[in-house]
């Protein structure tokens, strides 16, 4: 058990008043929650990196309840991210049940001085920030230290750490062979474009096959308006093309603006990914995108090593963020 000692005071509770809504609770307060050791959460439901920590901090939440209160600030990055009812939607969905505080406006991410998704920040039951980590991991280290916490309130606990098992989307990335980093697609954070031509800021260019890629670039073919956050597809038939190493391929996208399904098929190296297939494809590379979420396209097992990922829009209307790997 960590020494209370090594655990410093890093500030006080912040408000939490900025939300624009809340989620599966009333608004709560530092003041309401005095007495409750707190873990707050910083998260936006397409992010693999908040995703993967989310078997983690739902433990917790059951496990250490009533004495521990989790809750998440949802502070989106994305535009899709911005509506309470897709938000509401996402984490139902993944079974998240605690408390949320839908931060649009990033009040509360300002008021913590948060610059991470996923960000957790674990407050003492006097109102103490008392510990921090920003990213991924460190999962036994900060369980240890909402123990501490629950302790040091005079709360028993289970003599034994909460035992996960994650899978699909959910579970941790690859990283020894982990060889792509986070791709966005958008022009205001694009690396790796590699089409002819460069790209046309804001307006419908018809792009030319890529001959060939190198690692951790991409292409385009067809007709595609490449905006700020969010390419589009402007006719059937467009590519998204993706040189990478690593065991999966996420791609945040979706279908058509007014709700309606894009069908799309996904190859790896030119065929059917079959057993390399992702939850949102069939052994043939199938799949149809209609909220916009982040879909799993490839999970592979075996070596790792350079591959290429194309995936074929049979209908306009697609709309594509970032691309992540595991």
């Amino acid at each position: 058990m960590t020494r209370t000692a090594e655990l410093p005071v890093e500030g006080v509770f912040p408000p939490l008043d900025g939300a624009t809504t809340w989620l599966n609770s009333a608004p709560l307060t530092p003041e309401r929650l005095r007495g409750k050791v707190v873990a707050v959460q910083f998260c936006t439901f397409s992010c693999i990196n908040w995703l993967r920590t989310v078997p983690y901090v739902t433990a917790w939440a059951e496990e250490y309840g009533p004495g521990l209160v989790v809750v998440g600030a949802h502070s989106p990055e994305f535009p899709f991210e911005h509506d309470p009812e897709n938000v509401r939607s996402a984490l139902a969905a993944m079974g998240v049940g605690y408390p949320v505080a839908v931060d649009d406006d990033f009040a509360i991410w300002r008021a913590f001085d948060n610059a991470y998704w996923p960000a957790l920040y674990v407050v003492d039951a006097q109102g103490r920030v008392r510990y921090h980590h920003f990213g991924e991991e460190a999962y036994e280290r900060s369980e240890r230290v909402i123990r501490q916490l629950l302790a040091e309130a005079g709360h028993d606990v289970d003599p034994e750490l909460v035992h996960v098992e994650a899978d699909g989307v959910y579970l941790a990335a690859d990283w020894p062979r982990l060889g792509s980093p986070e791709t966005y697609v958008g022009y205001a954070r694009a690396t790796g474009f590699a089409s002819p031509g460069g790209v046309a800021l804001d307006r419908s260019r018809v792009y030319p096959e890529a001959e060939r890629l190198r690692l951790n670039h991409w292409s385009l073919s067809g007709a595609w308006t490449v905006g700020r956050q969010v390419i589009a597809l402007d006719e059937p038939g467009g590519r998204i093309v993706h040189r990478f190493r690593a065991r999966d391929v996420n791609l945040v996208m979706g279908g058509r603006a007014d709700g309606g399904p894009v069908r799309f098929r996904v190859t790896l190296d030119g065929e059917p990914p079959r057993g390399a297939r992702g939850l949102d494809v069939d052994e043939d590379g199938s799949g149809i995108a209609r909220e916009e979420r982040l879909h799993q396209l490839i999970r592979q097992d075996g070596a790792i090593h350079d591959r290429t990922v194309e995936i074929t829009f049979d209908d306009a209307g697609a709309r594509a963020y970032v691309f992540t790997f595991g």
